[in-house]
This record gives C-alpha cells, structure tokens and sequence, in this order.
C-alpha cells in the first residue's frame, strides 16, 4: 500500500529512525559505519540545506533529529537512505538490503516534544548497555558537541549544551521513568509526536522537559 501524501513542516524538527534488515547488526564495524553516516550528513546538510541536531548510531539502527527549511524531508532522507545502503553494501559485500524497513518519521511540534525526543535519543546507548553515561558514547553527536571528539556532521548550535553542559548532561543523565519512556516510545511511533492524556487530570503527562 503506497504511503498517504506527505507534506514536510519546514518549520519544526522530526525525528527519523530506520532499523537494519532482520534486525541483525549492521554488516560493517560501528566505527566504519559511522564514517559512512557521517560523510552522507554532511552531504545532504549543503545539497539540501538540512539543519542536523542530534545523531546517534546504535548497533541495529539509527536516530536523528533533524529540520527541513526546504520541506525536502522525502527527498532528502530518500538520497540519505539510498547511499548509505549502496556503500554499505559495498563495504561488505551484501547485495541483500542493509535497511529492514522504511525510514521512520515523527514530527516534533513543540519544544516540549523535542526535549522528550533529544533526551530519549541520547539516553538510548545507556538503555542498550554501551556505556554508563550518555557522554561516554562514541558513536553520538553528543560527544563532538561537548568537544571530547572531532565529527564533521554539521550541528543546529546546541543552546542546551553550551549555556550549561554540566547542567544539561545531569538531565539527559536522570533515568526517564518507565512510565514515561513508554509514553515517549508509543509517541515516536506516530507521524506527529503525541504524548497520552492523563485519565484524572485530562492533561498531558509531565514528561522531563525541564533542566531543573
């Protein structure tokens, strides 16, 4: 069944997800793998003017929070998806398909969304075991902003980080409750991110939006 009709908010950042074919581990090394992803964010960053926030590689998929000013989401992440299947293809010998599905996207219409989705990203290596704190990751934007490592993916400054990085990475450290990850998984799911109502206050869960 073809996909409805998408029109890109130029205004506001989405959140794009895709996971590898079977959900086996991507066919090359995480360190070639995130050359391979960084080269090609790069590149759509100048041919199609995408503005990059977050970026993290995990073994089986990927997250990346970015915008779309010339509302080319489908186009962008269409060539993004396209090249980095071919080249990882390429870089070890597969002719089957590196991606298991199509590239996901959830469009973050508020700031509080966006906060809930940039800490779910950087938190997901914690989740998965790959390390102890979220700056710890190699494989993450994150590091190349707090200036631990060199990255050639060209960032939206990170206000967060640079008015108070210590501060900041207390909050993306603090475990997102249970609760709470679930109602932000369940929300990434949807083509516009939604958090539940509450059932005895029909207000929406106060999720961690807040560095304090």
């Amino acid at each position: 069944m073809p996909r409805k009709n998408f029109f890109c908010d130029p205004l506001t950042p989405y959140h794009l997800t895709a996971r590898s074919n079977n959900r086996e581990s991507f066919p090359i090394c995480s360190q070639q793998m995130w050359e391979v992803f960084s080269s090609y964010l790069f590149f759509i960053h100048h041919a199609y003017a995408v503005k990059i926030h977050s970026f993290v590689l995990m073994k089986n998929h990927f997250h990346l929070i970015a915008s779309f000013p010339e509302a080319n989401l489908s186009e962008s992440m269409g060539y993004f998806m396209r090249e980095t299947s071919k080249v990882t293809a390429t870089y070890s010998n597969r002719i089957n398909h590196i991606y298991g599905t199509r590239i996901f996207r959830s469009r973050l219409g508020s700031y509080h969304y966006y906060l809930n989705a940039y800490k779910y990203v950087f938190q997901n290596p914690v989740r998965a075991l790959n390390c102890d704190k979220v700056e710890q990751y190699p494989f993450s934007t994150l590091s190349a902003t707090l200036g631990q490592t060199h990255s050639i993916i060209p960032l939206v400054e990170d206000s967060l980080l640079i008015d108070d990085p210590e501060q900041t990475l207390r909050w993306i450290n603090t475990k997102i409750s249970k609760e709470n990850l679930q109602a932000i998984q369940s929300g990434l799911k949807k083509f516009d991110f939604k958090l539940p109502r509450c059932s005895k206050t029909n207000r929406a869960h106060s999720l961690e939006t807040s560095l304090i």
